[in-house]
């Protein structure tokens, strides 16, 4: 990680936004250091867009307060917006004009020319210029995206921000627009950037997991995934969905969901052994069912967290 030992380049501290009776931001405080690729990860309605739409000065919070650069994003707004960069989720850009323009017209609002900062975008507009004259309308999903990242850049900014950048693109055009994001962190760029894909907190420094407009864990990817805090074990049978309902129906159950091609269950009981809840998973559902099913020690992933979190935290609510 490229951090200093400055001041964090995001800090966001007890915000508060609400939308009528709905609260989309409930006390949120995190820290964002610079040159950090830092992931807001959740489904849609957590309140990512929310957050990142008050850390760009789009959006005055109803309590709390947040520093982007030192500077406070209600105070020194227009000071905080020539050093920022923002990519919405839908596209924004002009869809009349074509890619070359649209540059063009971004770079001259902010007192700059392509050509000026060419080096800065050189890796995203290279695989652009050959469709500089096409209409942004006519550019394919994956395309659109790199244009809009082109346009967050032009400028130069110190602190870039993304929300769900790989949402309604291909596999292999998430991957390219991943790889682009993990060569402007070696640049040294402080990107925050937001997902509903647990899959992609991976290619992250650190996460934070959101939903209902709170943080349920801010940590490193592998740290988050380490901290389910009781054994996991992989389910497989032939009849997932009957098998799914016995498990639900183990008298010790605290969850049990699909994960792939498999089954995940947390037991409830603090101190049983993963080996033994094994034995007893495997008795139970011999004897409910599926006597074909095997039961073996899982790895924790970042959804596996997320599910125990966001359960953890709709029982104590």
């Amino acid at each position: 990680m490229n951090a200093s030992t400055s001041e964090p380049a995001v800090v966001a501290e007890r915000l508060v936004k609400r939308f009528g009776a709905v609260t989309a931001l409930d006390g949120v405080s995190l820290q964002v250091a610079t040159g950090e690729l830092f992931g807001l990860i959740g489904p849609d309605g957590g309140g990512k867009t929310t957050l990142l739409r008050i850390l760009t000065t789009l959006l005055v919070p109803d309590a709390g307060s947040a520093r982007v650069l030192g500077m406070d994003v209600v105070r020194d707004l227009w000071a905080l917006r020539q050093r920022v960069g923002y990519m919405p989720g839908r596209f924004s850009l002009y869809p009349d004009l074509s890619v070359d323009e649209n540059l063009r017209f971004f770079a001259s609002v902010f007192g700059t020319t392509v050509a000026n900062e060419r080096a800065r975008i050189a890796s995203i507009y290279d695989q652009l210029a050959p469709f500089g004259d096409r209409r942004a309308s006519a550019l394919s999903g994956g395309m659109k995206q790199k244009l809009a990242l082109c346009c967050a850049l032009v400028h130069r900014p110190d602190v870039l921000f993304l929300d769900e950048p790989t949402t309604g693109v291909d596999a292999v055009s998430r991957r390219e627009l991943w790889d682009l994001l993990g060569g402007l962190r070696a640049d040294g760029l402080t990107t925050v950037v937001s997902t509903p894909y647990m899959d992609e907190a991976q290619r992250c420094d650190r996460v934070a997991l959101v939903q209902r407009g709170a943080l349920l864990a801010v940590d490193a990817p592998a740290a988050v995934a380490g901290s389910l805090g009781r054994p996991l074990l992989g389910v497989r049978a032939r009849d997932r969905y009957a098998t799914l309902r016995a498990l639900r129906a183990f008298p010790h159950v605290q969850a049990a969901y699909p994960f792939g091609e498999a089954l995940h269950y947390t037991d409830a009981r603090d101190d049983a052994p993963a080996g033994q809840v094994a034995r007893e998973l495997t008795t139970f559902l011999h004897a409910h069912g599926a006597a074909d099913a095997t039961v073996a020690d899982a790895t924790p992933t970042i959804e596996d967290v997320f599910i125990a979190r966001m359960g953890a935290s709709e029982a104590a609510a």
